[in-house]
């Protein structure tokens, strides 16, 4: 449901703030190989983060990514309307410009629930939230750990 890039995102400012946590700013080669994301494709996201003021980086020595407040909560959503904008929670899931409740696609009212119940969920979940469930041990960040 998420473009790859919102994927990407996600993944890399839940890396940062379990990076900052240990006291690190982590750069975006360093953020590319944990995350398993393309260098300049990271680069690229993070310098959009950087320019919405999600995430904030710090050239030179000791730079690198790093959150501004370490009590502040940035939900999922804040991350997809910055890489995505707010079409994506108002998108066709056939892609037409003009699906709506009384011209609606095949999918139109399933996929309004679902896209309705995931927008709730991303308003919820934070990075925060994310990286505590890591912390955890209840989820993981790693592809390595996948297989």
């Amino acid at each position: 449901m998420l473009s790859k890039s919102a994927e990407y995102a996600i993944r890399a400012l839940v890396y940062v703030w379990l990076q900052n946590l240990e006291g690190k700013r982590p750069g975006y080669r360093e953020i590319a190989k944990e995350i398993d994301s393309p260098e300049q494709f990271t680069a690229k996201i993070m310098q959009t983060l950087t320019r919405f003021r999600l995430v904030y980086s710090a050239k030179g020595r000791g730079g690198g990514f790093y959150f501004d407040s370490p009590a502040g909560n940035l939900t999922i959503y804040q991350v997809i309307q910055a890489i995505d904008g707010e079409k994506f929670f108002t998108h066709c899931a056939f892609g037409f410009k003009s699906c709506s409740e009384t011209n609606p696609c095949p999918l139109h009212g399933e996929f309004t629930q679902i896209r309705n119940n995931f927008e709730k969920m991303v308003h919820r979940e934070t990075i925060q939230s994310l990286a505590e469930k890591i912390l955890a041990g209840e989820a993981f960040m790693n592809r390595k750990m996948e297989q």
